[in-house]
Parts: C-alpha cells; sequence; structure tokens
C-alpha cells in the first residue's frame, strides 16, 4: 500500500490517496470538492477508487465525497456520530475495519474538534479477499493515521466552531483531550500522522509547515498534547482561536446534504454575460465579485463591487464577504473565470450566474455603473503624516498580527469584523487603509464603498513595504 498525499494551498488542505497495490483499488480520504487531482492518480497507477472517507463534516470547505462518488460509485464511510446525511453512506464506529487487498484502515471514534470526528488508522492487513467491513481482529502495527482535524503538526483542532448548535466549547475541549491522550496519544510513536490541514488553516492556531509528522515528533513537540490538567487543556484550546468566516457554518450543514456536484456550479458560472446582461442581473440584485488585481480595482470596476484578488486566499475572504443567499456574477482577468468558479465552489457558493464578457472594457459606455478608489504608496503616506495632515490609518490585519507591529495611531478593526464594526471607521478624513501586502486593504476598501465610503486609499505594498521603507538602513 502506498500514501499519496495532495495540498490546496489556498485553503491549506491536506487530503490523501491510498492505493493498494495488489487489488488495484484506491481510496481517498477528506477530498477536495474538484476531484480530478485523485482520479488522474489512480488512471496513472492504474488502479479504481472504490472508498472515500471522510473524518468529519468539515467547515472550512465543502469535501468532494459525492463528486468522488458521482465518478467512480465509490462507497462514502462516516463516523456513526454523524448521525444523519442525506446521501447514502456506510457508518463505521470504533474498531470497524475496511479492509481491501494488503490495506486494512481501522475507525477511531476521536469526538472533540467536532462531536463526529473520526481518525482512520492505516495498517497493512492480514488476510487477503475482496473489501468487507467488520470489526478489526488485530493485525500489523498501524502504519498511519489520518487524524482529520483532531490532531495537527503542532497544533490540536479547534473545539469552538458547534456552539451554534449547542455544542459548548468546553464540552467539545473534554472529548478532545480523552480522544488525545485515552486513543490517539496511546499509538506506537513511529505511527505516521497525516492531518487535514496545515499552517494557514482557521481550524487552529499554530499549525505547523510540515506535511506529515509522526505520534512521537508531536509528542515530544507539540505544547498541546503535552501532558496537563484537563482545565488547563481546556483553558489552552479555547482562548485566542481566528475568528471565522460565516461560510462556515454553511459548510459544515452543506456536506451532510445531498447537493449538486461541481461540474454543474463551474458550468452555470462560466456563462458569458454581455454589459447588458451583466448590469440587469445585477439589477435583479445579484452580486459582484471583482477578482482581479488590487491595482485593477482601484482604477475601476463595478459600482458595490466586493473585491477579492484571485491570487490571495480567495475563497477564504470570498466566504467571508459574501452574501451566501445571493446570485453572483463574476468579473476576471481573461482566462480566469473557470478559475474562480471553481475556488467559490469550493466552499459552496454555487450561485455564480456568469462572468463579465470583455471584462471592465465591455462597460466603458455606462459610466453611472462604475466606481473607483485611491491608491498610496508607503513614502507618500509617510510625508503625510509627518506633516499632520488629517487622516486615518486602518490597519485591517488580524489582532495578532497589529499586536506584532503597526503604525503609530493607527485604528485597528480586523477585515474579519469591519462590516459589522464599519461606524467605528471616520468619514470626516481620508482613510488610507493598510494590510500585510495591499490585498485584504482593498477588499476593506470594496467593502467601505459599499458602505458609503469615499475618501480611501489603499496603502500599496502594505506594513511589508511599510516595515522595509521606515526601516533603519532606509532612513
Amino acid at each position: 500500500m502506498v500514501v499519496h498525499s495532495f495540498f490546496l494551498g489556498c485553503l491549506a488542505h491536506a487530503s490523501y490517496l491510498i492505493v493498494d497495490e495488489r487489488s488495484k483499488t484506491a481510496a481517498v480520504i477528506d477530498p477536495q470538492r474538484d476531484v480530478d487531482i485523485y482520479f488522474d492518480k489512480a488512471k496513472e497507477l492504474g488502479v479504481e477508487i472504490k472508498h472515500v472517507f471522510l473524518t468529519h463534516f468539515h467547515a472550512d470547505f465543502v469535501s468532494g465525497h459525492l463528486e468522488v462518488r458521482e465518478r467512480s460509485g465509490a462507497t462514502i464511510y462516516l463516523g456513526t456520530g454523524a448521525g444523519a446525511a442525506e446521501y447514502e453512506h456506510t457508518g463505521v464506529a470504533e474498531g470497524d475495519a475496511i479492509e481491501f487487498g494488503d490495506t486494512r484502515i481501522v475507525a477511531m471514534e476521536t469526538p472533540g474538534h467536532t462531536p463526529e470526528s473520526i481518525c482512520y488508522v492505516l495498517h497493512e492487513a492480514t488476510s487477503a479477499g475482496k473489501s468487507s467491513a467488520g470489526k478489526s481482529s488485530g493485525g500489523s502495527a498501524p502504519h498511519a493515521v489520518f487524524t482529520g482535524d483532531t490532531l495537527f503538526v503542532g497544533d490540536v483542532g479547534r473545539p469552538d466552531l458547534m456552539a451554534s448548535v449547542g455544542v459548548t466549547a468546553d464540552e467539545l475541549a473534554t472529548m478532545l483531550y480523552h480522544s488525545l491522550h485515552d486513543k490517539l496519544l496511546k499509538l506506537p510513536d513511529d505511527t505516521i500522522v497525516y492531518p487535514a490541514h496545515g499552517a494557514g488553516s482557521l481550524c487552529g492556531k499554530s499549525l505547523g509547515t510540515e506535511r506529515s509528522t509522526t505520534i512521537g515528533k508531536q509528542k515530544a513537540s507539540n505544547a498541546s498534547v503535552a501532558p496537563m490538567p484537563l482545565v488547563d487543556f481546556i483553558a489552552r484550546v479555547t482562548a485566542d482561536q481566528p475568528q471565522t468566516p460565516k461560510y462556515f457554518g454553511y459548510d459544515a450543514v452543506l456536506n451532510r446534504k445531498e447537493r449538486g456536484i461541481l461540474d454543474v456550479a463551474v458550468y452555470n458560472g462560466t456563462r458569458p454575460l454581455t454589459a447588458d446582461q451583466f448590469l440587469q442581473r445585477r439589477k435583479d440584485g445579484a452580486q459582484v465579485i471583482d477578482t482581479r488585481e488590487s491595482d485593477d480595482f482601484a482604477h475601476g470596476s463595478v459600482r458595490d463591487a466586493i473585491h477579492v484578488p484571485l491570487s490571495g486566499s480567495f475563497a477564504t475572504w470570498s466566504g467571508a464577504m459574501l452574501d451566501l443567499g445571493k446570485p453572483i456574477l463574476v468579473i476576471a482577468d481573461a482566462g480566469k473565470q473557470a478559475e474562480a468558479a471553481v475556488r467559490l465552489g469550493r466552499i459552496g457558493l454555487d450561485a455564480v450566474v456568469g462572468y463579465l464578457e470583455g471584462g471592465m472594457a465591455a462597460l466603458q459606455g455606462a459610466p453611472d455603473d462604475l466606481q473607483s478608489s485611491g491608491t498610496i504608496n508607503v513614502d507618500e503616506l509617510q510625508v503625510m503624516l509627518d506633516a499632520g495632515e488629517p487622516v486615518c490609518v486602518l490597519d485591517v490585519r488580524s489582532p495578532t498580527e497589529f499586536g506584532d507591529g503597526h503604525i503609530e495611531g493607527a485604528q485597528h478593526v480586523s477585515l474579519m469584523q469591519l462590516v459589522e464594526r464599519v461606524a467605528e471607521v471616520p468619514k470626516d478624513r481620508k482613510v488610507c487603509v493598510i494590510c500585510r501586502t495591499g490585498a485584504r486593504s482593498s477588499t476593506a476598501i470594496s467593502m467601505l464603498m459599499r458602505a458609503g465610503w469615499r475618501d480611501l486609499a489603499n496603502v500599496r505594498g502594505g506594513m511589508s513595504g511599510w516595515t522595509e521603507h521606515t526601516s533603519p538602513q532606509n532612513s
């Protein structure tokens, strides 16, 4: 058996293809929604995907289990703690084993990140035979464990995402503590750990950059799994978690549903619309997302468009800023429309109804439907501040980033909180918006313009540029 890893950087999401070479059978763990990568690898290796395993109902992306099933007829496996899901699946409980060829996958119930969280322990099977499910009867020592969002490299899963359905963070943290110390950490030290996320994910606080680890390495280096009283563990894993985008709850529910597949959403989202069709859809209530770079947005876009550059953490910020219940119109650079539709579809935003054919050039005859904003370089901002000009520097980075260093006198409102705190931003002076590089600040400007702000400028280069400009060697 061989494990092939896949990592989707924009969502910091890891998924896996387990290949059994003797039976020519493969299984996918926690697939992303655009599943071509797994089938391309399976075709290359001459194997057939027959199984797809979910470690839990993910909140930060829509899993591709239905797409895999549609393509190959694969059986879907969920922990029995998942309760009702609308699609046909096989429930697995503690000790249940799925065996194919020389591969045995054994379920380990590990509630904590969510109530239904389950890990899958990979063994070399001790007996041959076609795929079957039953209680594990032993076999070889564990080779690896797929931990989902229970155990990461350098951290553990956050337990605070289920408050909306009546399960408290303290209750889940207690479950997580026992799942780790009574089960996962008792696996042999050389057991390979394959988590569902890496650095950059909002599903934990301090995830490492390594794609895999071992149980022994985590016991030696992961402060969240060090021996400690339960009360200390609860305090540790419930404190200072990053704010989550509003689409998390939406996706967690969507992953339970029998929904449409991604191919249909992408087909609908890549319809070319003339300028008149585009503007009519907008007039009828569709929202516009401009996916071009920040300078292009500043030079001109559709009035009230939401700007999220495709080159950044596009899915996360789109899911945070867009209205999840409204149709979506896309503005994109030529040839990027399908990428935008796929990346929106990865988080379940399937309501894209088309893109502006010809880009912004197609709207030059409709000046009343256009808007623009300003930009400012870091040296220009410094001149304004040194001269005491009435300007507000609005820093929209995370609280941690702001705490690590900021421009003196800057006002801090993180982008994730901007819509609900927009009234705190002054309107009686120019507002220069800054983030790390200039992408989130441009998104913030689009949200401020929608709320009625006009005298705005994006600080080009962001705090990275500011720090370089004001460093002693440049003084």
